[in-house]
């Protein structure tokens, strides 16, 4: 069974790179197209009068140029030299799904919360992609590469998901009037986790081979994860019912808004470790085949 799916993916990678040259390429290719992209989105965004969108995609579109300087750097560090778009021997998985852009132009729903929330799900899927090649790269140093390349991405996920986070208050300035009476009707995180970790035991009895394994570990540190979040948000009790998605995607946000409003340190460092396990989790279960 596939590490992982094309539920995340837009395809399978056919093959991992057989070279640290092969492997700078590919992501300096990645990060380039992504920020290609996003430049095209802020013109037209600019060209609509957009300009509130405009200024969103024109900082991915720079945040992206860093990292495509960042991969140059690293390549020239380790190799000698700046990556060689000629070593791109095989189609690399899209930055930003086309129809998508495609959509973000013409949509009236358009908004800087679901432009942000566009730019989640990108960094998500090349997050699943780098953690697809480290799964399946015989090579140690390509492994160790691709795993360093997947821990930029989901550092990349936990700003851009706070972001996204601060755009969805701005938009919605919701308060929690009327809350009060729902009180006794809410869960903590623990019992979240806990409900998740029961979820990912009934994901892993249908599963074999390396998926089983690391939903398996999943399982594992999820348990762990649920007494250091015994005193961490209330939920709706409901959410306990929904699936492990959004179960996840719950604890992720709990985590990430814990960390920005806490004033003790050590507690705000536990709970970005926590935050940056959740995300991989996320990313994890996104990248499950859905049959």
């Amino acid at each position: 069974m596939p590490f992982l799916r094309t539920s995340l993916l837009s395809a399978e990678p056919g093959r991992v790179p057989k070279s640290l040259d092969e492997l700078f390429a590919l992501a300096h290719a990645m990060e380039q197209e992504a920020a290609n992209r996003y430049d095209d989105l802020a013109k037209e965004m600019r060209k609509q009068g957009k300009n509130d969108l405009a200024d969103v995609f024109a900082r991915l579109s720079s945040a992206e140029r860093e990292h495509v300087d960042s991969v140059a750097r690293w390549s020239q560090s380790r190799r000698g030299k700046v990556p060689d778009p000629v070593l791109v021997r095989w189609q690399t998985p899209e930055a930003i799904d086309a129809d998508v852009a495609a959509d973000a132009k013409t949509s009236r729903l358009m908004t800087p919360y679901r432009a942000l929330a566009m730019a989640v799900r990108n960094e998500e899927r090349a997050f699943a992609f780098w953690s697809y090649l480290a799964a399946y790269s015989d090579d140690p140093e390509i492994k160790r590469a691709s795993e360093a390349m997947a821990s930029e991405e989901l550092g990349h996920v936990a700003a851009l998901r706070k972001e996204r986070r601060r755009a969805y208050h701005r938009e919605h300035d919701q308060d929690s009037a009327g809350a009060s009476g729902t009180a006794a009707l809410q869960i903590d995180a623990r019992k979240l986790e806990l409900r998740l970790a029961d979820q990912l035991a009934d994901l892993e009895r249908h599963m074999s081979g390396p998926a089983a394994v690391r939903t398996r570990e999943l399982r594992d540190e999820t348990v762990r994860m649920a007494d250091a979040a015994a005193d961490v948000g209330r939920f709706p009790i409901f959410l306990a019912e929904k699936g492990s998605l959004e179960i996840a995607e719950a604890l992720v946000d709990t985590y990430l808004d814990g960390a920005e409003r806490s004033n003790d340190a050590a507690r705000t460092e536990v709970l970005q470790q926590m935050a940056e396990r959740a995300i991989a989790r996320l990313a994890w279960l996104r990248s499950l085949s859905a049959d």
